[in-house]
């Protein structure tokens, strides 16, 4: 196995070397390392926030890149609208893991809106909910429409989905 210097602290290391064992310097026979992944943000900002930030993998610290903008797109990200597999979307968010106001997620944990295998919010439509008003096969929920289960199919739980639904409809007219 070949050896080389290490960039950071000089010392002998390996060339396939992962970190320096000296200095824990990432990727050490690298000349230049600028981490993993990727990273780009908008020019334009929001109260300082980019209007989009995209990021994904680690920095050249080896620290988790993490997107946090406006509009945060990324493995990990924090913003207004999120998309992310870990995340908090203020206002939305989608991914695995999100909490926000209205989600999308396969754990989703909302304020309002949560839609998920797992949704937790004041409305919500899953597999299980907690929710004040739910559709799910089961869930902890004041009124619960389960579409399997003709005892669990309480009409002011599809009024307000009903209602809902009607809502977005003239909202967004469609």
């Amino acid at each position: 196995m070949p050896l080389t210097q290490c960039r950071e602290c000089k010392k002998r290391i390996s060339t396939e070397a992962q970190r320096c064992p000296h200095c824990g310097a990432p990727r050490p026979a690298r000349a230049a390392y600028k981490g993993t992944g990727f990273e780009w943000k908008s020019k334009q900002t929001i109260y300082g926030f980019p209007l989009v930030h995209i990021a994904f993998g680690r920095d050249r610290q080896h620290r988790l890149r993490i997107a946090k903008g406006v509009i945060a797109i990324g493995q990990f990200g924090i913003g207004l609208i999120t998309i992310a597999q870990f995340g908090i979307g203020i206002l939305f968010g989608f991914g695995q893991f999100i909490l926000g106001i209205t989600v999308i997620a396969q754990f989703a944990i909302a304020g309002y809106i949560a839609v998920g295998q797992f949704a937790a919010g004041y409305a919500a439509i899953g597999q299980f909910v907690v929710a004040y008003y739910g559709i799910a096969q089961a869930g902890i929920v004041e009124y619960l429409w389960s579409p399997g289960n003709p005892s669990r199919q309480d009409a002011a739980a599809l009024a307000f989905f009903e209602n809902l639904l009607a809502t977005f409809k003239n909202l967004f007219h469609f």
